[in-house]
């Protein structure tokens, strides 16, 4: 037919190939921009929320940055391994990862070191490590396996359930021990996404939130320090010296900075006014100095790394694949967002951090390493045994 120009197969394919090829890199860009530019933020940020508590404690004014700059170097280079490691071994290392956390968690309880109330860490020479970060990113693993391998079971639901039930409680468990409902509710919030963008019927996925929200309401009722933070949540007067003296001056701090802040480095809260203010206060701290513009900023990178998350697991047509990137995306902007809730007021303090941005080297790393096996599911889209064969 005239006007019709028939392309050769093997060119027909190449120019497919080429097309996903340019398809896999904008994904990757739209993803690692936004963590490159928190990161960025958080150096800043860091450098000038740790500088009192860090000369007060060691003499030493940038002692807090310096080692966030050492975790990030190992970050970075964590990050670039797991990206290059194709996605059918993330799937086949997924339960040795997953024994090896619980085997840390349970460390814990006999070796970690106690600090603020809490025993989270162990340490190993000059390095501490917090095994329930870890615990994040391999359950999520886990339950991408778990789920994308019994998705034909979901007709008998007991078979299907049990083992999610099971390897979800046993990490929540061992971190509630230590004691941490926040890094629990995280744990939680990333199985339970997993569930939602499986094919696991609605009603069970809505009986199971019911139930986790029933427990989560009972944990914090009967320990007294959860509910105060809970009570001073709802009330920020009642105990404004005690209780809500962190959330008052982490408003007082957003308050200071107004629309454009009080200038980069010129924060007051970070003179002992504010606690932590260099881990999970650190939001405050960049409100105050670059007022509201900067921290909806901030929101607006978080709300371009959920899009790019899920546009990732949108494009990937492997189930586990497409699970994980869900369930990684699903952590970390929830963090994001109980981390912002608790600073600004509007939901009770948990004391989690701000991925990419509050200072702690377990969490930076691991939640690079979370981008790096995103960034391995947008370069593998299609189905991974196909891909192996």
């Amino acid at each position: 037919m005239a006007g019709v120009v028939v392309i050769p197969s093997s060119r027909a394919a190449a120019r497919r190939a080429q097309i996903s090829e340019r398809g896999i890199s904008r994904s990757i860009g739209f993803l690692l921009v936004p963590v490159v530019l928190l990161i960025i933020v958080g150096l800043g940020t860091l450098l000038s929320a740790s500088s009192v508590v860090a000369l007060r404690e060691s003499g030493d004014a940038l002692y807090y940055f310096r080692r966030q700059v050492m975790w990030l170097i190992g970050g970075v280079v964590a990050m670039v391994v797991a990206a290059l490691i194709p996605l059918r071994w993330w799937r086949r290392m997924s339960f040795p990862l997953f024994l090896s956390s619980v085997a840390l968690l349970a460390a814990v309880m006999f070796f970690g070191v106690r600090a603020n109330g809490a025993t989270r860490w162990l340490i190993v020479g000059p390095v501490s490590v917090q095994p329930s970060e870890i615990a994040k990113l391999t359950t999520v693993l886990f339950m991408a396996t778990l789920v994308s391998r019994r998705e034909t079971l979901m007709d008998r639901v007991w078979p299907f359930l049990w083992p999610l039930l099971a390897s979800v409680g046993v990490v929540g468990g061992l971190v509630m021990l230590q004691p941490d409902l926040g890094t629990s509710l995280l744990v939680a919030a990333g199985a339970f996404s997993i569930l939602v963008a499986s094919a696991v019927p609605m009603s069970l996925v809505a009986g199971g939130s019911l139930l986790a929200s029933g427990v989560a309401f009972v944990l914090a009722y009967t320990s007294p320090y959860r509910w105060a933070r809970v009570t001073a949540f709802l009330d920020l007067q009642s105990d404004p010296l005690g209780s809500s003296y962190q959330a008052v001056q982490s408003l007082v701090a957003l308050g200071t900075g107004g629309l454009w802040g009080v200038g980069l480095g010129a924060s007051r809260a970070r003179w002992s006014f504010l606690p932590n203010a260099h881990t999970d206060f650190v939001f405050a701290i960049l409100g105050e100095e670059t007022g509201l513009a900067g921290s909806l900023t901030v929101v607006a990178l978080f709300a371009a790394f959920t899009v790019a998350g899920l546009a990732i697991a949108r494009r990937c047509t492997d189930r586990f694949g497409r699970l994980l990137a869900v369930g990684i995306t699903t952590w970390l902007s929830v963090q994001a967002i109980v981390n912002i809730g608790g600073v600004t007021g509007v939901l009770p303090i948990t004391g989690v951090p701000l991925p990419f941005v509050s200072f702690g080297g377990s969490a930076l790393v691991i939640s690079l390493v979370a981008v790096g096996v995103l960034v391995s599911v947008a370069r593998h889209p299609i189905d991974v045994e196909v891909a192996a064969r």
